[in-house]
């Protein structure tokens, strides 16, 4: 349940003239548990581990709003990622790395807004037809290295629409700019920038939905934090700063059949070099939720992605999960996956496994051509 805090709790940490007609909502959830690994590193020994922000990344936000009326409100997000366990911040350690923006929205046309904010990959895809989306495999059910944009694209310095929703239809754009002079499009290196730009479509009629996503950002490895283009050991890149740019597409679908729900999703990702070479990542996945009580769901995905460059790399991972609320707010979770790669580094290696999304917080390249992890967790939502 959210809470709302009015002006007279937000002035004591804003300045700022508050009216009756604004209010101010605090919002966050945290995640933690512990999980089991094998094949944790180049030794192939077994880790445990304390892991956080796994089914969801722990947060929290400020979320407001001022009626302006006729049905116009202006509107803000300001949304802090940390880690429970050390409590550093997340997001390359940004205040609020998550999202930060500020915009207007209108009845019936949409909203417009400016910051920090996601692509509609992560808006229209990741959340909505993926298996790290629709259930608790989270970070662990997202595509490695979240390579195709799914979870964490979040585009600096941009200005984005948003449409209403037109009788189950909403689409939007938008660009994120380089700030960087004589570099429209961003720039290479440790001192340069990175541009971006996104469109999404999304449709929803009863129990059928369906979306589609283009996200690219020019010099991935200039923004900040950096966006990854590797992919476990697979990709001929050896670093995020060589990369010239970045292009995914996907479209995803899902339907619900009383208690249950099916989804199935495709993505495609090209990394061109400055050198010109372009590595090529797809993945496809389908997964499905029962609810067996109210309470208790169980839920089961499959991935296999695919890197086309001079490794030809394939992985196959399966996911199960077992979550069970035990409030609106509360739920505990169990959780397996399982993943084997297959195929030859560049360099001649064998290729190794790498489940999930990778940051300290989640699971180290695996040691070996398979990894299995099992989690149990506690999400508490306010």
């Amino acid at each position: 349940m959210k809470k709302t805090v009015f002006a007279t709790a937000i002035l004591a940490t804003f300045a700022g003239t508050a009216h009756a007609q604004s209010s101010v909502t605090l919002y966050g959830l945290v995640d933690a548990g512990i999980t089991y690994v094998n094949h944790a590193n180049a030794k192939a020994q077994d880790l445990v581990q304390y892991g956080d922000g796994v089914a969801q990344g722990s947060r929290w936000g400020l979320r407001g709003s001022e009626d302006l009326g006729g049905g116009l409100k202006a509107i803000f997000t300001l949304e802090n990622g940390f880690n429970s366990g050390t409590g550093t911040l997340g997001q390359g350690g940004d205040l609020f790395g998550r999202q930060a923006y500020v915009g207007l929205t209108k009845d019936g046309i949409g909203s417009l807004t400016l910051g920090r904010q996601y692509s509609f990959s992560t808006d229209y895809l990741g959340g909505t037809y993926a298996n790290g989306g629709q259930t608790v495999a989270g970070n662990y059910g997202y595509h490695i290295n979240d390579v195709d944009q799914l979870t964490s694209s979040r585009i600096n310095n941009s200005i984005k629409f948003n449409s209403a929703n037109f009788y189950g239809l909403t689409f939007g754009a938008m660009y994120g700019f380089s700030n960087q002079a004589g570099a429209f499009a961003g720039a290479p290196g440790t001192s340069g920038s990175s541009s971006a730009y996104s469109f999404g479509l999304n449709y929803v009629n009863g129990p059928f939905g369906i979306g589609a996503a283009y996200t690219d950002i020019r010099f991935p490895g200039s923004a900040s934090p950096a966006f990854s283009t590797s992919l476990a050991n697979a990709s001929a890149l050896t670093g995020t700063s060589v990369a010239k740019d970045l292009a995914t597409a996907g479209v995803g679908a899902k339907y619900s059949i009383g208690p249950a729900t099916l989804w199935a999703l495709w993505t495609h990702t090209d990394i061109e070099q400055l050198t010109g070479h372009m590595t090529t990542f797809n993945a496809y996945e389908a997964g499905a939720k029962y609810s067996i009580t109210p309470a208790l769901s169980g839920a089961l995905g499959y991935t296999y992605m695919q890197a086309k460059d001079q490794t030809n790399g394939h992985w196959n991972q399966v996911d199960a999960s077992v979550d069970y609320a035990l409030s609106k707010r509360t739920d505990v979770y169990l959780l397996g996956v399982y993943q084997a790669a297959k195929g030859k580094t560049a360099s001649g290696a064998a290729l190794q496994s790498q489940i999930g999304v990778s940051t300290s917080s989640y699971l180290p390249v695996a040691g070996a051509d398979t990894q299995l992890a099992v989690r149990a967790g506690i999400r508490v939502k306010f």
